[in-house]
Formats: C-alpha cells, structure tokens, sequence
C-alpha cells in the first residue's frame, strides 16, 4: 500500500482522490459507518434527510470540482438568491441578495449612507479575498530552510499583493489583526448590517466581534465565498459521495466501520496501522484527517512523542463553542420581515447588532452557554425540497457561544457537563428564535441538539472545535497547526496530515487535503523539495 488516509472526513476524501489519480495505491479507513465526517447526511427523523453537521458548501473549492469532475460522479448544487436574511427585534429585516444592487436596496431602508458606501465595501473585500484566495491553496512555506519552491510559491502570493496597488496592499496589511468591529464601524453606521456581516467572522471560534484578528475570518470566510448559499443536491453528505466515487474511480480502496487503533511506529517512522480488530496494514504513507491532538495523543501516543512535541500539541487552543440544532417541522416558519419566500433561502441569521454579538460572547467567557445566542441558520427544504416529506421542512440551525466546559453550580468548570444541559439550551435556543418566528414552537416535530460534547464524542472533533482549532492569528498560515510543521508533515517520518488543523484552516474547503496531497505526493515520488 502506498498511502493509508484516516479519516473519511471531506478532506481525508479529497486527499484520498488525488493521491488515487496520481497513480498510487490508496486505502481510506473510517471508524464511522458514514462518510463525510462532521459534513454527512443522516436520516435522524424518519423521511427526513438531515446535514448532521456542516450545512452549506458555499465555501467548497470550485478547483477541486474541476479537477477530480464532480459532477460526473453525481455532484449537483443549489444556489439561493438570498445570502442572508436578518430578522430585528423592531420586526424589520434586512437581506443581503447575491445582487449587489438588490442589496443596496434594502440596506437603504435602515441607512442611505450605507447603501451607497456598500458597493465600495464590496469591491474592496473582493480584491482584497482574490490576494488571499491564491494563498489558500498555497504549501506555506518553510522560513527555516529557504528553500526555492517555497519562495516560487510564494513569491506569486507577493505578486498578488503587489498587483492590489501600495496602497490597497497596506490597506490589506492594517485590516487583518484589527477587529471585525472597528473595521465594519469604519464603513457603516447601521446596527442591523455590521451584525449581518460580523457573525461568519466569529462562527466556530471563542471570539467575540471586538478580539483582534476577526476581520482576517471576515476575509478568509470572503475569500471561500461566504456570500454565496450553495446547497447540495441530496444533502451534505453527497458531496462525500462524490468525492469517495472518484477516489474508488481512480482505485482507491474506502472501508467504513474500520476503527484505527494506533499508528505502527518502527524506528520513528510510521509504517502502519493497528485496527481495533488487532490486524495491521502496512503503508509508505500515512495521512490522518483527525485533528492534531487526536492524530498524536490518540493515534500515536503521548508514550511515542518528544516533550517537545507533546508540549507544542498540548498548547493547541481548541475551545469549540457551537451546537446545532435539527429540527423537523410540520411547514414553513413565519419570520417577521420576511415578505417573500425566496428570502430565507440563504442564510438566516440572529446577529442584529454588534453588542448583540458581543453580549452572546461574554456569557461564553464564563463558562455558560448564550441566553440570547448568535444563530446562524439555514431552511434546506426550501432549496431542496426532496430532503423531507412533501409540505415538510427542515430547520438546521447553528447556535454560538456554547463552550466545551461548563461552570457548575460551586463555580468550577468540567466537560462533562453538557449531558445536563442539553435540553435547556435547545430550550433557550427556541425562545431565542420564536421572537423572530413566533410560529416556530408550534411546526415542530422533532429536534435533534448536538453539543460541542457531542462533536467530540461522535465526531472525534477535539473540544467539540469544528475547525481542529481555533482559527485566530496565531493559529493561522505558518503557524497552524504549530509553528515548524506547517507544511502537512508531521516530525514524525511519512506521517502527515490533511484535516482542518492544517492550513488554511476549518470551513467545508477542501483546501487543506487538497494541499497535503500535493505534498503526500511529492514525499511518494521521493522529490523532498
């Protein structure tokens, strides 16, 4: 075997795809007898087809669509007119269209000065997100060694840079530490817009719209196209079919319900895999697709590491502090603001304002999960009916801050806490939402709550962090997942990664297994450079 990838996740898959197409012989193990990871679909309630976890492929890479012809393989979106919709506490609302003009519109209604500053603000995010996307697919670079691929690669990034203009590069050089806040008060003055457009700049981290570095997650989630609400035919977990037809397509071997014991070790050198079952499988690579703690402390062993490596993964900050919330709903929820159907096609989101923001924040750093949460929420029945039952919906909703550990009652924080808790935040979760949709409480028909205890427990997502870490400035490019080995390998010879904790970071991408194959396969075709 030339290469074992652990991990069915989307990107162990996209991994697994290209090293297949590269002519090598390639074997997937998943511990689940799902694909897709924390991107499956699941038939929680029956007749309903619920995206479990991730909701929406906006971000997913449109190189990877076209290198390993995904639509050939069943792979088929649906795209909303709407990005967001964002209903007010007054009972207005605001939504932002794909079409900028539409958008400016409706911006008008809560400030003419906005709505003439916002095509400006658009274009400006748009240069600035074309600069970063080249990155994204980019091996960061080795400031250790020197070596010339790195500045050839990089050296475009520069290009890019330079191409923006001195001024627009030193704008984009300023911006990236500030806060999400100060950067959006510099453009507008209306509550309702900054809300609507900070919150994907915080989702799935313990930040709040004033911590520094947010406005690099406002560009990041720009640059992947967070403006644009693109669903899956079938669900999220076609996007994993897809992707494992193409795989097996070009010869890859998948095996689900196949546990990973622990990495085989032979003179500090992964050669292998132990099965839960006690059988090994020898390969010349190895790539995990679980986080960083999990494929070291888990699949390693902390008896197998240095100090020094144990010490630079124990200090990965994870922190995740999302739930999510299925519901399955008898009809339609009537949001205030909304006049049209076709306006909660996209997102839905409750982040009226930044203080909102940062309240929902505040109660996180205190170990309490949000009593009026950001929720970032999609209706998937209403791009793809065929996900439920004629006349019946779906309600995916993701709800921040929810953190890993919990204060209890003598002030104390423990992880186990969330058992307890469940109920009570789907509980507050809906009276949060029933005062945009009073109608909510009276569709439902059953509900599924996921905590970060949850993804941990069933995902194997560390801390319950959807993106295998948190995504601040100094868990991001050269540094993720920790500074000296950024570049997919592991200190550990022929051991690599391809998960999110790996550059350039969470979101349903595909970048980061789409580079660690690029670098898998060089290590296979013994080029090192």
């Amino acid at each position: 075997m030339d290469a074992i990838v652990i991990g069915a996740g989307h990107n162990g898959l996209v991994t697994a795809a290209l090293l297949a197409k590269a002519g090598f012989k390639t074997l997937v193990l998943e511990q689940r007898d799902v694909l897709g990871g924390a991107a499956a679909t699941e038939e929680i309630f029956p007749g309903y087809k619920i995206n479990s976890g991730a909701d929406d492929a906006g971000l997913f890479r449109d190189e990877i669509v076209a290198e390993l012809d995904l639509a050939a393989h069943g792979l088929a979106f649906h795209e909303s007119e709407a990005a967001v919709f964002t209903p007010q506490p007054d009972g207005s609302a605001l939504t932002l269209w794909r079409d900028e003009a539409r958008s400016a519109v409706e911006i008008g209604q809560f400030s003419q000065r906005d709505a003439e500053r916002y095509p400006d603000f658009l274009a400006q995010m748009n240069r600035m997100a074309r600069a970063l996307s080249g990155m994204l697919l980019l091996t960061p670079p080795d400031l250790m060694q020197h070596k010339l691929s790195d500045g050839t690669a990089w050296g475009q990034f520069g290009l890019q840079l330079r191409r923006m203009g001195g001024k627009e590069m030193m704008e984009f050089m300023r911006i990236l530490p500030l806060p999400v806040s100060e950067y959006l008060n510099e453009w507008f003055e209306s509550d309702a817009l900054k809300g609507a457009l900070a919150a994907p700049a915080l989702l799935g981290n313990q930040l709040g719209p004033y911590g520094s570095g947010t406005t690099f997650m406002l560009l990041y989630q720009h640059a992947n196209g967070f403006m644009r609400r693109r669903a899956i035919s079938g669900g999220m977990g076609q996007l994993s079919t897809a992707l494992a037809a193409a795989a097996q397509g070009y010869g890859a071997e998948i095996r689900l319900a196949t546990a990973v014991d622990h990495i085989l070790l032979e003179d500090d050198q992964a050669t292998g895999v132990v099965l839960a079952d006690g059988s090994e499988i020898r390969a010349r690579i190895l790539v995990s697709n679980a986080d960083p703690r999990r494929a070291f402390f888990g699949l390693v062993g902390p008896t197998n590491l240095e100090p020094r490596i144990m010490r630079q993964v124990r200090n990965i900050i994870y922190r995740g502090v999302t739930a999510k919330i299925n519901l399955a709903l008898s009809g339609l929820p009537q949001f205030k603001g909304r006049t049209e159907t076709s306006q909660t096609g996209g997102r839905i989101r409750i982040s009226p304002s930044l203080a909102y923001l940062e309240r929902a924040y505040d109660a996180a750093k205190y170990g309490n999960f949000s009593p009026n949460p950001l929720l970032d929420m999609t209706i998937p029945t209403l791009l793809d009916p065929g996900l439920a039952p004629d006349g019946k919906h779906i309600l995916s909703i993701t709800m921040q801050y929810a953190p890993y550990r919990l204060q209890s009652a003598d002030g104390k924080m423990q992880d186990a806490g969330w058992d307890d808790q469940r109920e009570r935040l789907g509980d507050v979760v809906l009276d949060t939402l029933s005062q945009y949709a009073p109608d909510l409480k009276s569709l439902i028909l059953d509900r599924q709550i996921l905590t970060p205890l949850d993804w941990e427990q069933t995902y194997g997502l560390t801390e319950g962090s959807i993106h295998h870490g948190q995504m601040s400035l100094d868990q991001l490019l050269i540094m993720r997942p920790v500074s000296g080995w950024s570049r997919y390998r592991t200190p550990i010879e022929n051991l690599f990664l391809c998960g999110a904790g790996t550059h350039p970071g969470g979101g349903v991408t595909g970048a980061p297994g789409y580079n660690a194959a690029r670098e898998v396969i060089k290590a296979l075709k013994g080029n090192f450079s």
